[in-house]
């Protein structure tokens, strides 16, 4: 039991007035006030929140044996809920919420990061201008941040839209464009996958005979399991390892087709490469994506139109865009986000603690339903962040 000393009471009415404050901001917007469950299907979470998050969820096994977490955050909770209550989930719909989320943090992080913290935020669904969407939720965030008393937040920019316009402009198959997004939140994993790429593909050659894996190029999972099987038994084998049967079917399919294929060109991973070094203020940013795109012949002009709309709704809304910082390779840590994404950063903190952060993810109705596809961004305020910036701003 958690014992309430007069300076820990202190701070949770500091932090439940800021919060009413931010929530304000989004409820006058036209947000519903929703409260999620804390409690959530751990499998669900585990396959969208990506490598970094689910390494630090709290998840357990309930007495009837269902696998079950404490949320760590508020989106997916909100898509669930939005989806058990709306006829027609489809119908564009406002949510904001002030709650707890859970992360494990190691014993040295800063008091403004907490395992267990509040997250004050809202989600957008269904909207079908999502420049104007993302647009709306940054300035929403930014509102929110200065009724708290951290209006000079800087705002940090990053695109996977953009990436992905890039890597079609340049023709790659579509399971190496899927294999280069899925790694493009772990920089060393995203090299390393690139390397690959530009490798001529040797790996299963001595283990597998060059009949089957012509056969497996052309093979669905199902069959391709099939063949696997037929082969181990052939050849008196055993199948051992962590990997499901299933797993490694798709993997060695994947496999087999690449060794169809002449592997990725140095010139067009030397492209991949140079996008990822653009960075700066977000004006001088579009024009350099413009350069990159003829200097190389690449058509990625529709991309660009509404990386140039989003960020003029941004400025018309009262977003400071001069102070602004876009990174190529920016991406925020949660991999259901599909496109672009932001965070906010109090200078008192840095960027290693961003007191906001949001981004759009129009997959993600898809991957919790199996079946809907819902436009949708969001963002969510870290409330005792902001209220460890403020105070070292009064204190400054």
């Amino acid at each position: 039991m958690q014992i309430m000393t007069p300076e820990s009471t202190n701070q949770f009415g500091a932090l439940e007035a800021q919060a009413q404050r931010v929530v304000a901001v989004f409820a006058n917007a036209g947000c519903e006030l929703v409260a999620p469950a804390i409690l959530q299907p751990a499998g669900l979470f585990l396959d969208v929140v990506g490598e970094d998050l689910r390494g630090r969820t709290y998840v357990f096994t309930d007495l009837d044996g269902t696998e079950m977490c404490l949320r760590p955050d508020l989106t997916v909770p909100t898509c669930r809920l939005h989806l058990e209550r709306q006829g027609d989930p489809t119908q564009p719909a406002r949510y904001c919420y002030n709650g707890a989320a859970f992360r494990f943090r190691p014993a040295d992080a800063p008091a403004s990061s907490p395992r267990e913290f509040r997250q004050a935020g809202l989600e957008l669904f269904g909207d079908a201008d999502a420049a104007k969407a993302d647009a709306e939720c940054v300035a929403l965030t930014f509102a929110a941040l200065k009724e708290a008393g951290c209006g000079a937040a800087q705002l940090r920019l990053g695109d996977l839209g953009l990436f992905s316009a890039l890597l079609d402009s340049l023709g790659l198959p579509a399971r190496w464009r899927e294999r280069l997004r899925h790694q493009f939140w772990r920089p060393d994993a995203f090299h390393a996958e690139l390397k690959r790429l530009v490798t001529p593909p040797d790996i299963g050659k001595r283990a597998l005979p060059p009949a089957l894996l012509a056969e497996l190029a052309d093979a669905d999972a199902a069959t391709a399991a099939h063949l696997i099987e037929a082969h181990l038994a052939a050849t008196d084998r055993e199948w051992v390892g962590t990997r499901t049967l299933s797993e490694m079917s798709e993997r060695l399919i994947g496999i087999a087709a690449d060794m169809r294929m002449l592997p990725l060109t140095d010139a067009k991973a030397a492209i991949i490469a140079q996008y990822l070094t653009i960075s700066g203020a977000p004006r001088t940013v579009q024009r350099q994506l413009a350069d990159l795109a003829r200097e190389h012949g690449l058509d990625f002009a529709a991309a660009l139109g509404t990386f140039r709309r989003r960020l003029d709704l941004i400025e018309e809304a009262g977003v400071n865009i001069d102070n602004a910082y876009f990174a190529a390779e920016f991406g925020r840590k949660f991999e259901y986000y599909t496109g672009f994404v932001f965070e906010a950063v109090a200078a008192e903190l840095g960027v290693a603690s961003p007191v906001a952060g949001g981004g759009r993810y129009d997959g993600l109705f898809d991957a919790v339903s199996k079946g809907h596809q819902i436009p949708a961004v969001g963002a969510a305020i870290y409330t005792e962040r902001v209220l460890a910036a403020v105070s070292r701003g009064q204190r400054a």
